[in-house]
C-alpha cells in the first residue's frame, strides 16, 4: 500500500461498490456497498428477511448472517486505500451487545492501521432506530495477486 501514490477517487470507489453490490452473493444476501466521501465503508441491508432471522430463537438477526456482514464490511476496507488489490480477511472477533433486531441493518467499518500487506479495522452493525448492536475487529491479509477478471472493479 505504501506503493500506492495516492487514494483512489470517489468514482473509483463509486464504481467498485456497484460491481461488488451486484455480485451474486450479496445480490442473494440482499446487501449493499458504499464508500461515502471515501473515509469509510458502509453497508445496508434494507430489508431484513425470514431467513436473515433466527438468533436466540427469536426474531433478531442469526449470529452467521452478523459474522458474514462482519466479513464483508471489514474485508471492503482496503478498497478505501487501494482498489486494485485482493484481499482476505485473516481473523474477525465480534462482540454481540444487544439482539440485533427491526427490518433494515446498517454497517459501518473505518482503517485503524496499516502496513503494506496487513490492515487492522473495526465495525460496528446499527438497527434501525440507530442503536449498535455489535462490533467487531478484523485483520485483513492484501494480496498481489490479480482479480480473477485480470482487472480490479474499480480500475476502468
Amino acid at each position: 500500500m505504501s506503493d500506492t501514490p495516492s487514494r483512489p477517487t470517489q468514482e473509483q470507489l463509486d464504481r467498485y461498490a456497484e460491481l461488488f453490490s451486484q455480485s451474486h452473493p450479496l445480490r442473494h444476501l440482499g446487501v449493499r456497498v458504499a464508500f461515502p466521501e471515501g473515509r469509510k465503508v458502509v453497508i445496508t441491508l434494507p430489508e431484513v428477511r425470514p431467513e436473515h432471522r433466527g438468533g436466540l430463537g427469536t426474531t433478531a438477526v442469526n449470529g452467521g448472517i452478523i459474522a458474514a456482514l462482519f466479513d464483508l464490511v471489514i474485508g471492503c476496507t482496503p478498497a478505501l486505500l487501494d482498489p486494485t488489490r485482493r484481499c482476505a480477511t485473516l481473523q474477525l472477533s465480534m462482540n454481540f451487545l444487544r439482539p440485533l433486531t427491526g427490518d433494515t441493518v446498517r454497517g459501518e467499518a473505518e482503517i485503524d492501521s496499516h502496513g503494506k500487506n496487513t490492515l487492522f479495522a473495526s465495525a460496528r452493525l446499527l438497527d434501525a432506530e440507530g442503536n449498535v448492536c455489535a462490533r467487531a475487529q478484523g485483520v485483513v491479509r492484501l494480496s498481489t495477486l490479480p482479480w480473477a477478471s485480470g482487472e480490479s472493479p474499480a480500475v476502468n
